[in-house]
């Protein structure tokens, strides 16, 4: 038992309300705890008195006693030291801070259930799925809560209170001066002793189904994109919050389109006289067929850009750009009157020409 007045250890006045005694013995908590100062036998002491006077003073009985008698009053009362009850409040100063989450007041309570297993669902969708968005059904095999016995593992008869920890789902023993609080090894920390079984779930509080889901895919999503479901994943054990479900998309290759970011590119073959003469051509958009026009003198190569017609922002409004690319292309067989043309065109323009039946041989060298 300290020799000290239980006032001047925690440093409060005579009057201090509860609230006043608890933030002084944090305090003091905080300063002499061991795991703070190993080694110092003058800080374990500090330490000592400091629980022993917040023992006494945080119970209104205890403290009308010491205050009109003294220690004398309290007999064996006093110096009890760590009491598991009492120091109940300050899980989150001891065991959070200096990692006793099980020392004070933890085995009280019996443990929560654990959360389920999160899942990962790959599908495989089509470029314009991906870009138009949609809602579709998945189905996989899930555990899910017994509905039998409502993930108890037992009708209501069939569970008991655990004897070996009192419900507690923890036991204790002495280590030193501190009380250490364990989970108890019959209940596994539940508290609970399940004596007849469900006999959907055997016990286990979970059966396994397959489970259809509705699922929507946004507009703008790519391969990689991953789905967040909160709460669709596994049901956890023994009443314990169920995990969360990730659907993860690939898309599949477009035969006329591509994705760079969030614009779409395409190819579109002009002939010669188009490129050299113009055109208006009519070209495949993801919204559907568009004009464009080509103007006259248009090289292979050459980029134009239709506005607004590329990938929506997952989530938002605005829209990438759709780009075509015209290929020129070069004719691979002539005939009579073709030929001729150009022949006469090659002459307009001071060209050079291939002797009749050179043109052929020196194509199927290249070919």
């Amino acid at each position: 038992m300290s020799e000290r007045d239980y006032y001047d250890i925690l440093d409060v006045g005579r009057d201090a309300d509860l609230v006043a005694i608890k933030k002084a013995y944090r305090a003091a908590a905080l300063r002499y705890h061991p795991d703070k100062n190993p080694g110092d036998k003058q800080a374990e002491e500090r330490f000592k008195e400091a629980a022993e006077a917040y023992a006494i003073l945080s119970d209104p009985e205890k403290r009308k006693l010491y205050d009109q008698f003294g220690k004398a009053s309290l007999g064996s009362q006093a110096g009890q030291g760590f009491d598991q009850e009492i120091f109940a409040d300050f899980g989150d100063i001891l065991g959070d801070l200096f990692g006793f989450g099980s020392v004070f007041g933890g085995g009280r309570r019996a443990r929560r259930g654990r959360a389920g297993r999160d899942l990962r669902y790959d599908l495989e969708i089509d470029f314009e799925e991906a870009v138009r968005g949609l809602e579709t059904q998945i189905k996989l095999p899930i555990l899910e809560t017994c509905k039998t016995c409502s993930g108890r593992g037992a009708p209501e008869d069939g569970i008991e209170t655990c004897r070996q920890c009192g419900g507690r789902g923890q036991v204790a023993f002495q280590q030193g001066f501190f009380t250490i609080a364990r989970s108890c090894g019959q209940c596994g920390g539940t508290g609970k002793r399940i004596v007849k079984p469900c006999r959907d779930c055997a016990g286990e509080g979970r059966v396994r189904r397959e489970s259809t889901l509705q699922i929507r895919i946004p507009p703008g999503v790519d391969s990689g994109t991953q789905l967040r479901m909160s709460g669709r994943g596994e049901a956890g054990a023994s009443g314990g919050p169920h995990g969360d479900l990730y659907v993860v998309l690939r898309v599949r290759e477009h035969e006329l389109f591509e994705r760079h970011d969030r614009d779409i590119v395409c190819q579109a073959p002009i002939s010669f006289s188009q490129a050299a003469l113009g055109a208006e051509l009519t070209v495949p958009t993801i919204d559907g067929d568009r004009k464009l026009s080509i103007p006259a003198g248009t090289h292979s190569g050459t980029s134009f850009c239709l506005k607004g017609l590329g990938v929506p922002t997952v989530n938002g409004s605005d829209r990438g750009d759709h780009y075509v690319t015209v290929r020129v292309r070069t004719p691979t067989r002539l005939n009579d009157e073709q030929r001729k043309l150009l022949e006469e065109l090659a002459k307009i323009e001071g060209e050079e020409t291939l002797e009749p039946g050179l043109f052929e041989r020196v194509k199927s060298i290249f070919n």
